[in-house]
């Protein structure tokens, strides 16, 4: 979302730093960095290690030399450097916030001290922005965070580009082109409830009811070796396919018939509107930040988390009914282009950095 946002930023009105580990060739990092050339000086910063005086001098001088007017972060590392940093060096103070940290996936002690201090300089900060509106309210109810203080932009999608990859894709995963195929496209994290998935797909093959259905994941993560054991022992390997890190998700998604998303918890997540944008139908977990997007019964269906039978069942009613599925994708179509345009979150985000800026060009 942050390199949408800087490569969508009026380059006459705004000039962009980022301050981002650089990482190597095919990295999450590298592909960040590769997006933004061109669109951002960059400054490579580590900040995966302990708290580090060297990194918060080393951005405080970067925001000092390039006259940075707004600093704007995501995630808690980035927000306590960025806040501390900037409010030393005399710039605005933007926090998006994507997921609170006291929800983060992460050993009880690091979310204690993550939360601990995002409490702590979150008195440094101008503006939240929350990419929900469940995100705001457990920012003005839960946390007490002044409403003022508080601006809702959710997160936006470029307008799907059809090219034609369905078949390629199909040829080279080794899915026969009439299999209806459903995919999940997350990282292989707990909260994302892909064992649902997986299990979903034992309960389908067990009941004989979807011959030549196929299943993939694209993603990675710390519970990749668990799942794809969860595949064997159910003897789904011919029909499971883990694709792994995709730098491009869109000609993966022109493949798939249905986007799977079992998750447990979500902020408001782009898996889902790049989906929609791109015609698919989409199975959900029923919770928040999902149903902001997702229409249950019209762009997609919507099902109890943690309930591999109910995920079933939906994934059985699309394989099914092909014209009902199809129906759904354009109207998740229409829905993302009528809500969740790019357009809509560059702009909010420019009227943001106006209000703390002036109405004279900035340096983000």
């Amino acid at each position: 979302a942050f390199a949408q946002l800087i490569n969508g930023l009026d380059r006459r009105r705004y000039e962009v730093c980022a301050a981002c580990l650089v990482g190597a060739r095919g990295s999450g990092p590298a592909v960040f960095t590769g997006a933004i050339e061109g669109a951002a000086r960059i400054l490579d910063l580590d900040l995966r290690g302990r708290a580090s005086l060297s990194a918060y001098f080393r951005l405080k001088k970067f925001i000092l030399e390039n006259g940075v007017r707004i600093a704007h972060s995501q995630g808690a590392r980035a927000d306590f450097y960025a806040r501390t940093a900037a409010r030393a060096a005399g710039a605005a103070v933007v926090s998006t916030v994507a997921s609170p940290v006291e929800e983060y996936d992460v050993p009880l002690f690091r979310r204690a001290v993550y939360t601990a201090l995002d409490r702590a300089t979150g008195l440094l900060v101008d503006r939240f922005v929350a990419v929900a509106d469940h995100i705001e309210k457990k920012l003005v109810s839960g946390r007490g965070v002044p409403a003022r203080k508080v601006v809702r932009i959710y997160n936006g999608v470029e307008a799907f580009r059809e090219a034609g990859h369905s078949s390629a894709i199909r040829a080279a995963l080794g899915i026969p082109e009439g299999a209806f195929l459903a995919g999940a496209v997350s990282r292989l994290s707990r909260e994302k409830g892909l064992s649902y998935f997986i299990e979903a797909a034992g309960i389908i093959a067990g009941s004989g009811a979807a011959p030549g259905m196929k299943y993939l994941i694209a993603g990675e993560g710390p519970l990749e070796r668990e799942l794809k054991a969860m595949v064997s022992a159910r003897g789904l390997e011919k029909d499971f396919i883990f694709a792994g890190f995709v730098k491009d998700v869109s000609p993966l998604l022109e493949a798939l018939d249905v986007l799977v998303l079992p998750s447990l918890r979500e902020g408001f997540p782009m898996a889902v509107l790049e989906a929609m944008s791109a015609g698919k139908p989409v199975i959900a977990s029923d919770i928040d930040g999902v149903k902001e997007s997702v229409s249950g019964g019209e762009s997609g269906l919507l099902v109890p988390p943690g309930d591999a039978r109910a995920l079933a069942g939906a994934m059985l009613s699309l394989f099914r009914d092909r014209a009902a599925a199809a129906a759904m994708g354009r109207r998740g179509g229409e829905l993302a282009a009528a809500r969740f345009g790019l357009d809509r979150t560059i702009k909010a985000h420019e009227a943001l950095y106006e209000e703390l800026a002036g109405s004279g060009g900035s340096t983000v």
